[in-house]
């Protein structure tokens, strides 16, 4: 199932589909409906073609303005770009290169970890980071024709991305089991691109602590979303509370989204 989920992008990692997954009450997210990915910047021209013909007619960006502005989307043709920023900067660190990445860490050798931790409690806390989340919804409410594809992304596709469809697929019903299977699946979806990362940081010489600071930065960890999980809990009592109160998402809506996305 997991190998059905993954695109074949020649350049590009860890596009996914999200159909297919069941929810509580037996329904399932439609096939074509959903996709979630790392950077559209390298795309080949198959790729795009490859996009389009899937039925990609919406981009959502989760990049910061940085991030942007270094490595611009390729958007598939028929695809409306939309720009969600959910940082100003890029707190997850995905962008930097591996030289400026190990730098930072050799200092620090034990802060990759710690500093995922504290990225995953910006993204759940942070007012600004819940409105461009709300942005998001509303795109998804707006992919209301048969066929059409919208795709949801950031740099490595994995912590703004993945929290992006913790939050939708918790809208659609699906059990947390589902979406913490769906959330690791980025460390397999990209275990080429992070051995590469692992890989250069050894030819630097940088110091074992230093190599899994950077493991960690670019893979995910049940740490990370336990962390998200419990600050909500915190602010909300659980999710299906904090996409009312924090996302601002409506009853009427959250029945809207199972209409356009399950069977």
């Amino acid at each position: 199932m997991a190998n059905e989920r993954l695109l074949p992008i020649q350049q590009g990692f860890n596009f996914r589909e999200l159909g297919g997954y069941a929810t509580k009450d037996g329904h399932h997210i439609k096939w074509h409906k959903l996709l979630r990915s790392g950077g559209l910047d390298r795309l080949t021209q198959a790729d795009l073609k490859f996009l389009d013909e899937y039925g990609v007619r919406y981009d959502v960006d989760f990049r910061s303005p940085q991030e942007v502005l270094d490595t611009p989307d390729r958007v598939p043709g028929r695809a409306k770009y939309l720009y969600a920023p959910v940082f100003n900067v890029d707190e997850t660190k995905n962008s930097d290169g591996t030289d400026k990445m190990a730098a930072d860490l050799e200092n620090h050798p034990d802060s990759g970890y710690r500093h995922m931790l504290k990225v995953y409690r910006m993204v759940v806390t942070e007012n600004h980071a819940k409105r461009e989340y709300r942005r998001f919804f509303d795109a998804l409410l707006a992919n209301d024709q048969p066929g059409e594809s919208l795709l949801f992304h950031c740099t490595a596709g994995k912590d703004r991305t993945g929290m992006g469809a913790v939050y939708l697929l918790t809208a659609l019903g699906v059990d947390l089991e589902t979406i913490r299977a769906d959330y690791l699946l980025t460390n397999s979806a990209s275990a080429e691109r992070i051995d590469s990362v692992v890989a250069d940081a050894k030819k630097q010489g940088v110091s074992a602590e230093t190599v899994e600071s950077i493991r960690a930065l670019w893979s995910v960890d049940n740490d990370y979303l336990d962390t998200a999980l419990s600050e909500i809990k915190h602010q909300s009592g659980n999710i299906e509370h904090y996409l009312r109160t924090e996302l601002k998402l409506t009853k009427t809506e959250i029945l809207r989204l199972r209409e356009l996305y399950l069977d």
